[in-house]
């Protein structure tokens, strides 16, 4: 299964830059492969400065060893063998009405002395943060995570784009970071589900993800956009910032695993600001923003 699946996000990684950067159309992703001390690496992909992709990245790793302590604590486990693989990608656009969105598609074994394993399980989903909201745009993304979801199970969907709703939270601004997606983590075998099973669910989301981003960004990359929309988009990537320092736990587990700190912070946009106290005008689409992302919809 790792195999397999590691293989597959090797070609989703090449799918996804070759879609990006032809909408793009200005620019290429850098490359950059590198090794894990500890066992394992990865192949980091980021596209920086083009006409519609102010900055993104696209990565990629596979990593194996002796379990950390910090995750032996996390999950209640003593000294352990694991491998670990999966695809993770931001992308944040220059213009302020396309929105940033992030996604991830990952899998995990861990092993006994005799490298027999005794867990697996599969985790990831995707999510849109816009900065002006289109509510049509909204409804394709949720629509297309729900056709990925329905081919395997119509609980899913909603399932799936509750924990969405609940982790992608910003607790401290009493906001959502965007208009969310799919979150899903520890998908294990069950009476009802194989791991293959699960794998072909994953990757029906991982295949998605074009179809749910790109036309939105086609749609909106040319529209005009004034200087106070800029920075209301900056002041919004600066809630993306805070949630991925202050909440997102794999980021955190990055920072306190010795993870590799560029791909790491890979996810930050590149222009970002903090105005004290700020608040939109009334009435405007600012606020618009701000009241939908108080309190999660159901967008299909």
């Amino acid at each position: 299964m790792k195999n397999k699946f590691y293989t597959y996000i090797q070609n989703l990684q090449d799918q996804i830059c070759k879609g990006l950067e032809d909408i793009d159309g200005s620019t290429k992703f850098r490359e950059d492969v590198w090794e894990r001390a500890e066992g394992g690496g990865g192949r980091t992909r980021v596209i920086e400065n083009g006409t519609v992709f102010e900055k993104g990245g696209v990565n990629i790793s596979a990593v194996h060893g002796k379990l950390p302590d910090t995750m032996q604590k996390m999950f209640g486990v003593g000294e352990a063998d694991f491998f670990a693989c999966g695809l993770s990608l931001v992308i944040h656009p220059k213009n302020p009405m396309v929105p940033t969105v992030h996604a991830n598609w990952r899998y995990f074994e861990m092993y006994d002395e005799n490298g027999n394993i005794i867990n697996q399980w599969f985790g990831g989903g995707q999510d849109l943060t816009p900065y002006y909201l289109f509510e049509e745009d909204a409804k394709h993304f949720h629509q297309t995570c729900k056709n990925a979801c329905d081919k395997h199970n119509p609980e899913f969907y909603p399932n799936y784009k509750k924990k969405c709703d609940e982790y992608f939270w910003n607790a401290h601004r009493f906001e959502a970071r965007g208009i969310g997606g799919l979150f899903f983590d520890y998908l294990k075998a069950t009476e009802v589900m194989s791991m293959e099973d699960w794998f072909n669910f994953v990757t029906e989301v991982g295949n998605s993800f074009l179809q749910a981003y790109v036309p939105i960004v086609e749609k909106r990359k040319d529209l005009p956009y004034s200087d106070a929309q800029r920075t209301w988009q900056e002041i919004r990537r600066g809630r993306y910032v805070e949630f991925n320092l202050v909440h997102d736990k794999g980021t955190l587990f990055g920072l306190k695993t010795n993870g590799r700190i560029e791909s790491i912070l890979m996810s930050l946009p590149p222009h970002v600001q903090w105005v004290y106290d700020h608040h939109p005008e009334p009435g405007s689409e600012e606020e618009k923003l701000l009241k939908i992302l108080a309190k999660p919809i159901d967008w299909v």
